[in-house]
């Protein structure tokens, strides 16, 4: 008798068992799907009301511009909003973006990271942190001094013959043309000479390698259902789409790398004065050692009056041997850099700036009569020369990308050891900076 009767509670316990653990399991993803969400409250920053799980995604359908514009419209110049689980805070006033990028620029020196980024960019100065991004950094800026930009100009001079090539095709057919594609070609051929060591005309050879491997590169995204789970689930998604196999990342990051590694060789077995005077050399002969430059002594610390820091030119202090010797995928992230800001960025500023030239016809007569006078003076222009010797084309530019900014946010991480009182700030309370490396201060300008 006592055998049926706990067969009895057995058989009906089996369904409670059952219900107890699905009732469970909703509480469980019904706390997950709301409980990063209270932060932004809690601090006091105006922000959209977010849905379960995706936070404000759906805020951003639009695109990052246009939703940025509204964000600012609604809730102010201090504001936030959540992508999935991952809480931002937006700054854009100029004293507060100064505060944040000036003087506490050493508490978010790192950018803000998914963990999804590609090899080809992980390990290249946008991504590396903290003493590694500091060493890096020195190696790099060295490269952008007057001196070596002038050993450039020569390959810099090249692409832009290829340019005036295809632009002289158009000119003389009459026939209207995409001038964005033609400054596409453009950069692909500059980023492809100086950062890469290799020679093509994209215009003409659309096929190689090179080229092909750029527009793939810039073709990938991610596709929208998958977005929203790795922002809904990071913790599950980003280690998951880290081992599935993904076969254009990896052809990618075999080709660049196969390409610098071959660079690399060809150049070590050449004489020093037979190498060619570009970025990749800069790099290289960078390789075991780097300028002794500190945080406050990088462009922008330099406008700080109060500091009375920064005033030592970077490219004029002695090197000191870097912790580790620059590795080959490093390399090959500074220069996969300097092809994401060489080619669409560049490509987009001089596109909006012959728009603006060709509806502003006195502008245009202008900066054509400083050119004809600039060329009549220098026959083979060197970097200091352009400089000093085009003003008005410089303001051109400047204005150009003060109306169509390339990049018009800037997202960071708090460091790790960052206490509730290191920003001081009429506008900043100070529990806005909480010891949290989940939290992202958005610099819209």
């Amino acid at each position: 008798m006592m055998e049926a009767l706990g067969f009895l509670k057995l058989e009906a316990g089996g369904p409670l068992v059952t219900v107890a653990l699905l009732v469970a399991l909703l509480a469980l993803l019904k706390w997950y799907s709301t409980s990063a969400f209270s932060r932004l409250e809690e601090l006091g920053v105006p922000h959209p009301r977010p849905s379960p799980f995706i936070g404000n995604l759906t805020f951003f359908r639009q695109g990052f511009w246009e939703s940025q514009m509204e964000l600012r419209k609604q809730y102010g110049s201090l504001c936030g909003y959540y992508l999935g689980r991952r809480m931002y805070i937006v700054m854009s006033k100029p004293e507060m973006i100064r505060q944040v990028l000036v003087e506490n620029f050493s508490n978010f020196s790192n950018r803000a990271a998914t963990g999804l980024e590609p090899k080809l960019v992980a390990n290249s100065i946008l991504f590396l942190r903290d003493k590694r991004w500091e060493e890096i950094r020195g190696v790099l800026t060295p490269a952008f001094s007057p001196a070596k930009l002038n050993e450039m100009m020569p390959l810099i001079s090249q692409a832009c013959d290829l340019l005036l090539d295809h632009l002289k095709t158009y000119a003389e057919s009459g026939a209207a043309f995409d001038i964005q594609r033609c400054y596409c070609y453009y950069t692909t051929d500059l980023v492809a000479s100086v950062a890469f060591g290799t020679q093509v005309d994209s215009r003409k050879v659309p096929e190689d390698p090179f080229v092909e491997s750029c527009r793939r590169f810039f073709a990938f995204s991610i596709p929208r259902p998958l977005l929203v789970l790795l922002l809904s689930f990071p913790s599950i998604m980003v280690p998951l789409a880290r081992i599935l196999p993904n076969k254009n990342r990896d052809e990618l990051n075999g080709f660049f790398n196969k390409l610098i590694r071959n660079e690399i060789a060809f150049r070590d077995q050449q004489a020093a004065e037979e190498r060619r005077r570009d970025f990749l050399q800069a790099v290289l002969d960078a390789r075991h050692s780097a300028r002794s430059v500190g945080l406050d002594n990088f462009d922008f610390a330099k406008e700080v009056p109060s500091s009375g820091k920064g005033t030592a030119d970077p490219s004029q202090q002695q090197p000191r041997a870097l912790s580790t010797p620059l590795t080959v995928d490093e390399i090959v992230g500074q220069a996969v850099l300097f092809l994401i800001a060489g080619y669409e960025m560049v490509a987009n500023t001089l596109s909006f700036a012959t728009y603006l030239l060709a509806t502003h016809p006195d502008c245009q007569k202008r900066l054509l009569s400083e050119v004809d006078l600039f060329k009549e003076k220098h026959r083979a222009p060197e970097y200091h020369s352009l400089q000093e010797g085009l003003p008005y084309m410089d303001m051109v530019i400047a204005e150009t990308l003060r109306m169509y900014p390339p990049a018009f946010r800037y997202v960071c991480n708090p460091h790790p050891a960052l206490h509730s009182g290191s920003l001081q700030h009429r506008s900043l309370e100070p529990s806005l900076v909480p010891a949290c490396d989940q939290l992202c201060y958005h610099i819209c300008s």
